[in-house]
């Protein structure tokens, strides 16, 4: 892109932009003359894919900004009205509008809902942050078409996002995605209106407890053990960290009234969108939760909680025997809730007719021998929570199965029917009863997890991302996967690849720029370009079959499984350094 056509999209991009601190940003940098910036702010136009939007904040075409939130919202409010003629004419039509910590957050917000009034669309905007699963809570609870939380979830704090929501309370898919993303290309004017105006004419509503109580009381009634959480709640002790994010009000006050003791890190309690304690706020990885360790040791407590700056992703850590805390993944505690749900609710006749668990493709099969045991059919979908509520919503449309959990690997887990996407929150009052439940037993989850290895075999996984940003970054991941997908390997980590599976050609799943190489040990190795970001992941889900069950064999597998990922992760190094050359 040449300097005169990078300097037309900034000055057209200045007199679009009505937010006076992005107008300058763009200002400053034409007069720095900084034309290496300007172009990474204008060679493209931030996208509203088929989950939102989501980028770095700042002025631009390619960047979050006030501009790109009024696109966004006309198009999708151009759509709703179209999509439901008969409460559009006679003025019923509502959306529901959440935010979380990030800066800039609420006045994206604000914008959005005042868009919706400004085109007859009753708004209900929180009156501050919550958290993304009580958006969908909410959009259910009262009975809207619509909604949007602005949240970029575990995003560095230079991030911000826009993800749109359906009247079942789940995020858009097919073919809504595609006609709002049709209406916001088409936008040429936005309509909006003043705060005070939209008040005063009722279409601009704020809500917060009348939603918050109920949304408390649907968590704690997710819960199967309401004695022994009486009886044992005061033996435990729970380190919490929200990192800085919406979590803190509602994990404190529903684990509170269960009677736990929660200790929250007082670092990182109150909303920040600088998140000024971690490069990431995201529970997946260590450094994130090294104040809560800390806490944790000093407090010598029996667990440590996370929950990411919107509060739908959850994370855990427990103390070993040796007094070491261990980090869960994501695919280890939803392999435990399973566990815990499906033994529960046989043990106290609670197992619905036709039960089903919905996991993401590239979650762990280490579930699917859990279900097994328990007759449970496992159902997969394509990546995102969206992707399981649609198949929730299939299940109660056709009565085919029952739904009893939902779960993906990036700390995603949903335990109720009452929110459509993933809920931090609720998954923390499951896991405080999964943990007072196996004390009970006389066994720390930890132990109880090994347990369940022995039992099912031994599953190790990991992730591999790279990022490839810039003008060129797009391209080459598009080269890599069209690599993969002609020439595929033949052998990764030293074994024979058996079956590739191709998402865009699949008849059972929607397409998806997705490949999944099957090895012959049962091990999976998936590569999928990011949709929200420029990087593209490798995950790794190692399996060693269930042997003898004894010590020596668990600690053979855990070699043997660390063996073959190392290996795989060695030839996707290549395969990435090849594509980057």
């Amino acid at each position: 892109m040449d300097k005169s056509e990078i300097l037309e999209r900034a000055k057209a991009y200045i007199a679009a932009e009505q937010d006076e601190r992005f107008k300058k940003e763009v200002e400053d940098l034409i007069a720095k003359e900084d034309y290496k910036e300007l172009e990474d702010r204008f060679y493209q136009t931030l996208e509203f894919g088929t989950g939102g939007l989501r980028g770095i904040m700042g002025g631009g075409t390619n960047r979050m900004n006030t501009l790109e939130i009024n696109l966004a919202t006309q198009g999708l409010a151009n759509y709703v009205l179209k999509a439901f003629p008969k409460e559009a004419k006679d003025g019923t039509l509502s959306a529901v509008v959440a935010y979380d910590s990030r800066l800039n957050s609420d006045v994206f917000a604000e914008a959005t809902a005042l868009i919706f009034a400004a085109n007859g669309i009753k708004a209900y905007l929180f009156s501050s942050l919550r958290p993304t699963p009580e958006l969908s809570f909410a959009i259910r609870t009262l009975g809207a078409k619509t909604g949007v939380v602005v949240t970029a979830s575990h995003n560095p704090r230079m991030y911000n996002g826009y993800k749109a929501y359906w009247d079942n309370g789940a995020q858009v898919i097919e073919p809504h995605d595609v006609g709002i993303i049709e209406e916001v290309n088409k936008v040429k004017e936005v309509k909006t209106m003043t705060r005070v105006e939209a008040i005063s004419t009722g279409k601009l509503v704020v809500i917060d407890k009348e939603i918050d109580e109920k949304y408390w009381e649907m968590c704690k009634a997710q819960l199967f053990r309401p004695e022994l959480i009486k009886a044992k709640a005061k033996d435990v002790r729970i380190v919490y960290t929200p990192l800085h994010g919406t979590g803190a009000m509602h994990v404190e006050k529903v684990l509170g009234d269960l009677g736990l003791n929660i200790i929250t890190v007082p670092e990182q309690r109150l909303p920040d969108g600088n998140f000024p304690t971690v490069e990431k706020p995201n529970p997946e990885e260590k450094p994130a939760l090294k104040l809560a360790v800390e806490l944790a040791k000093k407090e010598n407590a029996d667990g440590l909680m996370a929950t990411d700056p919107d509060a739908d992703r959850f994370g855990t850590a427990f103390p070993d025997k040796d007094g070491n805390w261990v980090l869960l993944s994501g695919n280890q505690m939803g392999a435990l809730l399973i566990d815990y749900i499906l033994r529960t609710r046989t043990e106290l006749g609670k197992m619905p007719k036709n039960p089903a668990i919905i996991r993401s493709i590239v979650t762990s099969p280490f579930g699917d021998y859990i279900c097994k045991k328990y007759n449970v059919t496992m159902k997969d979908c394509l990546t995102g929570f969206k992707w399981i509520a649609a198949i929730e919503d299939d299940f109660e449309k056709d009565g085919s199965f029952n739904y009893v959990f939902g779960l993906e690997e990036s700390y995603g887990y949903k335990v109720e029917k009452e929110v459509m996407d993933k809920d931090g929150v609720s998954a923390a009052a499951m896991c405080a009863e999964m943990i007072l439940y196996w004390r009970s037993e006389g066994k720390s989850l930890l132990e109880h997890l090994d347990d369940m290895y022995k039992e099912f075999g031994y599953f190790e996984d990991r992730a591999i991302s790279q990022n490839f940003p810039g003008a060129s970054g797009g391209e080459t991941m598009k080269a890599m996967m069209a690599s993969m997908r002609k020439n595929p390997p033949a052998t990764l980590g030293g074994e024979k690849v058996t079956r590739v599976r191709d998402l865009m050609n699949d008849p059972d799943l929607p397409k998806s720029n997705v490949l999944q190489f099957y090895l012959e040990s049962g091990t999976i190795v998936s590569a999928r370009p990011s949709g929200t970001e420029p990087k593209i992941k490798f995950y790794i889900n190692s399996m060693v079959p269930a042997g003898n069950g004894t010590d020596a064999w668990f600690a053979e597998a855990k070699e043997k499984a660390a063996k073959l990922c190392d290996g795989i992760s060695s030839d996707i190094q290549k395969i990435i350094d090849e594509a980057s050359k």
